[in-house]
């Protein structure tokens, strides 16, 4: 394959699985072929056992510019679509999601960005929705979980206007948890998906579902609960003065 072609680059290691977004001519931004192949990747990642956290990334400095213009010359409902479908796929991974973001991460990178469960930023990252440059009627449900993370008056200031936004008016709103200096970024998200990587999956897992808003799923994660020896294990750890070895796996959600 060629290295310039766009793509989507997925590697794991120590239960980390990580997807680079590479599209390096256009600032990583997205194309019908990519957008169409994150929710497989995405499944497939979700089916590894092995696999604890994701961290999805941009290729060289930059995150994501957006969607490849010219594929909304072909049919902008269809371009959405699948933007959509590849931003929920993301939202229902099954295990904490982190997004690394430097540069700019726009328009369907904003998108990406939102559906992660955290985003961590480099000083100098810019940040904006961009659909009213283009006259595009923003996904509705792209509409509610950015509300629900920056709050409607940030939310409307970034959708009316597509402008864009730093990293300290980003950190402010709530749009990033956590802003680094410049080199500082890959260290950061490697420290903490460790951690996150040695966690309970159980809990990661019902306090994701139970975040998100589900409401018909306490059943299912009190007989979880029931049936998995991470409470067992981890009360053990703590009175042994060790680390924990939690078991439990999660799956996709149904």
């Amino acid at each position: 394959m060629d290295r310039t072609e766009p793509r989507l680059i997925t590697s794991v290691e120590r239960g980390v699985a990580t997807v680079v977004i590479a599209n390096p001519a256009k600032r990583n931004a997205m194309t019908t072929a990519m957008w169409r192949n994150l929710p497989e990747l995405l499944e497939r990642l979700a089916g590894d056992p092995e696999v604890r956290v994701l961290v999805l990334t941009g290729a060289g400095n930059t995150f994501c510019a957006g969607a490849d213009i010219s594929t909304l010359l072909e049919s902008a409902g269809s371009a959405q679509g699948l933007a959509v479908e590849a931003e929920e796929a993301l939202a229902a991974f099954p295990r904490p999601t982190l997004a690394a973001v430097r540069g700019y991460c726009v328009g369907g990178g904003g998108q990406l960005a939102a559906a992660c469960d955290l985003r961590f930023a480099e000083e100098g990252a810019s940040f904006g929705v961009t659909p009213a440059k283009l006259g595009i009627v923003y996904p509705a449900s792209s509409t509610r979980r950015l509300v629900a993370l920056v709050g409607p008056g940030t939310a409307k200031h970034l959708l009316f206007s597509g402008e864009l936004i730093d990293t300290e008016r980003a950190l402010r709103t709530g749009l990033v948890d956590e802003v680094l200096p410049p080199g500082g970024l890959d260290e950061r998200v490697e420290e903490y998906v460790r951690v996150l990587a040695s966690r309970s999956q159980l809990t990661q897992a019902s306090a994701k579902e139970f975040a998100a808003g589900r409401t018909d799923r306490d059943a299912h994660w009190a007989a979880e609960a029931r049936g998995s020896t991470d409470t067992a294990e981890g009360v053990a750890a703590f009175l042994e003065r060790r680390a924990p070895r939690f078991t439990y796996t999660t799956a996709p959600a149904r």
